[in-house]
């Protein structure tokens, strides 16, 4: 450490000569009116705006202007309409799609329990949308189901063959 280079005060300085040798007086009391002789802030002319003024308002009143007949004023009240709420519904396919519902229970009878059953649910649902109106919908379940029934059927008739050909080869 450096004895010039220290952080002690100088020689002959003392901390309560610091702020009695400044010489401040203290702050003036409180005053209403800030600037005595000129009018306070806001009293005087209204401030100018800058710049260039706001558009005419189309189709409302003009200064000094009647405003239209229809035009409602302050503290009348205003005529609301309310309309019902309309809900707007499908109704049936004028050309349904073909649900193949009897095929469905043929294949789930005669043919294979499963994919009959598969077929049948997807009859229904072909059933229901062409009752809802869901073209889309009724298409989708009527190929689904036309194609379970295809190959339940295949499945029933393949099963058939081979049990006759069984049957005739153990006889023989």
């Amino acid at each position: 450490m450096d004895p010039s280079k220290s952080s002690a005060p100088p020689a002959g300085w003392s901390g309560s000569d610091e702020k009695t040798s400044m010489g401040h007086a203290p702050p003036p009391p409180y005053q209403d009116q800030p600037y005595p002789g000129y009018p306070q802030p806001g009293m005087a002319y209204p401030q100018q705006q800058q710049g260039y003024a706001p558009p005419p308002q189309y189709g409302g009143a003009g200064y000094g202007q009647q405003p239209y007949p229809g035009q409602q004023f302050p503290g009348q009240q205003a005529t609301v309409t309310v309309q019902p709420t309309v809900f707007v519904t499908h109704g049936p396919l004028l050309n349904p799609v073909n649900d193949y519902l009897c095929y469905s229970i043929f294949t789930m009878l005669c043919c294979c329990f499963p994919l009959g059953i598969a077929a049948l649910i997807y009859s229904i649902s072909a059933r229901e949308s062409n009752h809802i109106g869901d073209q889309l919908g009724a298409e989708r379940s009527s190929r689904m189901a036309r194609t379970l029934n295809h190959v339940g059927l295949g499945l029933g008739i393949g099963v058939l063959i081979l049990s006759i050909v069984y049957v005739v080869v153990l006889a023989y």
